[in-house]
């Protein structure tokens, strides 16, 4: 899994201005992998400058081609990437620290949140005129490099986010911001759920969550009353269950689609929670569909 701030944070060669808690950057992606699986430990906006590439997430896919931008929530992605147009991206990562710390400064702009959490993952942006000239004018900076002041990034990363929130189709957009502001630390219960099928470190949860490990670990123990540990195997065996007998995967397919990287382990697992092995409780539980037909 490409951990893409830290992995872009650490190149030498590519344009970047660093903030306290946001990064603005050019990239250009590599051609060589047609997939690859990102993990964003920070909220993320890109504008494609050149190329194309789909994002993929909870059963959705958004296609972005040169002169889109979005906004994608931290999470794990997985993207597919097109071979004929070098894909060149301007790329804003951003804490939730920095998105509350503006609606506290603009609360009267942006709206009130909605009453019921937001589940959209990714949130195409609207490139109207003013959103174009300053994605521009940005990308003029940084090709400055390190001479431009940062106070000066600063204020063109609010002002990035006032286009957002001004803009009447960026409503949901704007709601999910003012609720990030009325929560101080990130919804444990939304992360998990969202991201127990990807192969994640313990340290990575809880930085997706915004907390340190010993943090994420208390919490959660709290909210579920069980370790992290046996709740993600129980939710990933869960899963797998269901896969069994919603999907035409195979039983490898399913143990890595479910979070597991060892098929052996998966078995061994799955046998002890449900007394049969996966491919035996496909057959036995299809057998007492049919026969309920």
């Amino acid at each position: 899994m490409f951990d893409a701030y830290n992995e872009l944070k650490a190149h030498p060669t590519i344009n970047k201005l660093i903030g306290s808690d946001f990064m603005i950057l050019e990239y250009k992606c590599p051609i060589d992998e047609e997939t690859l699986q990102l993990l964003l430990q920070q909220h993320f906006i890109t504008y494609v400058i050149s190329g194309k590439k789909d994002w993929m997430t909870s059963g959705k896919t958004f296609a972005v081609k040169e002169g889109d931008a979005m906004f994608v929530r931290k999470g794990v992605y997985t993207t597919r990437q097109y071979f004929e147009v070098d894909h060149c991206i301007l790329t804003f990562f951003m804490h939730d620290d920095f998105i509350r710390n503006f609606v506290r400064e603009n609360n009267e702009f942006c709206g009130p949140a909605c009453e019921e959490p937001i589940q959209d993952q990714i949130f195409p942006l609207d490139v109207d005129s003013p959103l174009q000239s300053l994605f521009q004018s940005i990308y003029t900076y940084l090709k400055m490099g390190k001479d431009i002041p940062r106070n000066l990034v600063e204020i063109k990363f609010k002002e990035l986010l006032f286009n957002i929130i001004l803009n009447q189709k960026h409503q949901k957009l704007s709601k999910f911001f003012t609720s990030l502001n009325q929560n101080s630390q990130t919804n444990l219960d939304d992360v998990m759920l969202k991201n127990f099928q990807h192969d994640l470190q313990l340290e990575e949860f809880a930085r997706l969550c915004g907390r340190s490990l010993s943090a994420f670990k208390r919490d959660f123990e709290k909210v579920y009353h069980q370790t992290p540990g046996k709740w993600l195997n129980d939710k990933r065996l869960e899963y797998a269950s269901a896969l069994l007998l919603s999907s035409d995967l195979n039983v490898n397919e399913i143990c890595y689609e479910s979070g597991f990287t060892n098929s052996s382990h998966f078995n061994k697992v799955f046998k002890d929670k449900y007394q049969v092995p996966p491919k035996q409780f496909r057959l036995l539980r299809k057998n007492v569909q049919h026969a309920v037909r």
